[in-house]
């Protein structure tokens, strides 16, 4: 391997180098042709996987059990009622037991501070699916899926993310956007934008990398001219329902609908959304919206005249979550 990333953990972008993430992702690429080629290695055969998940999941958790699977590797998923976490058991307590008999652990949850604690005390590699502060491995797949539909190099890709930018998806695609030198584009309301010290943390990388930037509250100054438009659900898991009204009332300026892809002027524009996404009232909780609101049955934070149109890539960006998480899988644990 060009990088010596073995039992390395991925807990956040911070702790990975500009070279490094360009190694995951062009290992990610071969791995993907590979897969579609039927030429594919196995590089995990025998190794044990602990998948935590204190969140449901249906990318992160299938992502992670097929790319185990294609590489070899076996894997045990554990959810909030079948095991002892936060009950009787402590995570500190549940990192040294699982650290025994498992190779490498991911967690997916609530509080950074938590895959840390199991990164601190496991002694083998802990992967962040998810926490309330960053989404790493989605921020690969995202990355890839860009680098997929654009013939620019990464630095000369804008790319603007619209919504609650105080989330795990904001503060990420700012931050791999600062770590690569991307042209990055942050649209919200000014209390919805990242905290103080991660916009200072991440101004600091592009000051290295020569990133751009830009935080607004216009919504189309700010997808004028890029390549791609992300969204995210506007109320993160755990979040009350009540919560709902007041988001949408700051937010339905920011929805990503036929006139914002128009004010990119750029045809090639595409829309990109780590999913599940509300996109009409098909879903128990578009339905209940769309009562409340009638405005929103045809979507919430993506109308879905946007989501059911070519522009949307959000399914190979899905599809893209297995391939990079793959190849985390095999440069921290495989063998050379």
């Amino acid at each position: 391997m060009a990088f010596n990333l073995r039992n390395r953990s991925l807990l956040n972008l911070i702790d990975y180098s500009e070279r490094e993430l360009h190694f995951l992702l062009d290992l990610s690429r071969d791995l993907k042709r590979a897969r579609y080629a039927g030429t594919e290695r196995r590089h995990l055969v025998g190794k044990n996987i602990a998948l935590i998940f204190e969140k449901t999941s249906t990318r992160t958790r299938c992502a992670f059990e097929v790319a185990a699977y294609d590489q070899g590797a076996n894997v045990t998923y554990i959810d909030p009622t079948s095991s002892q976490i936060g009950h009787k058991e402590t995570m500190k307590d549940t990192a040294r037991v699982l650290g025994r008999m498992y190779d490498a652990i991911e967690y997916r949850g609530f509080a950074q501070a938590t895959v840390e604690t199991l990164a601190r005390y496991a002694g083998v590699p802990v992967y962040n699916g998810l926490t309330d502060d960053y989404h790493p491995t989605q921020m690969l797949a995202d990355v890839l899926t860009m680098r997929e539909h654009s013939d620019k190099p990464l630095h000369e890709i804008r790319y603007a993310y619209l919504g609650d930018a105080r989330n795990n998806m904001g503060r990420s695609l700012l931050l791999i956007g600062a770590k690569l030198g991307m042209d990055v584009r942050i649209a919200a309301p000014k209390a919805l934008w990242p905290p103080a010290e991660h916009l200072e943390a991440c101004r600091a990388i592009a000051a290295t990398s020569g990133a751009r930037l830009t935080l607004t509250e216009d919504p189309r100054a700010a997808v004028e001219h890029v390549d791609f438009i992300h969204t995210d659900v506007w109320v993160s898991m755990g979040e009350p329902l009540e919560t709902w009204d007041e988001r949408i009332d700051e937010l339905l300026p920011y929805q990503v609908n036929r006139a914002l892809l128009e004010a990119a002027d750029n045809p090639r524009v595409r829309f990109m959304h780590c999913l599940p996404a509300l996109h009409n009232a098909e879903t128990k909780v578009g339905a209940r919206l769309a009562e409340r609101r009638p405005e929103l049955a045809q979507g919430v934070e993506v109308t879905d005249e946007v989501f059911e149109s070519p522009a949307c890539i959000a399914f190979e960006q899905a599809e893209n979550r297995m391939h990079t998480i793959k190849a985390v899988l095999v440069a921290t644990l495989g063998e050379r």
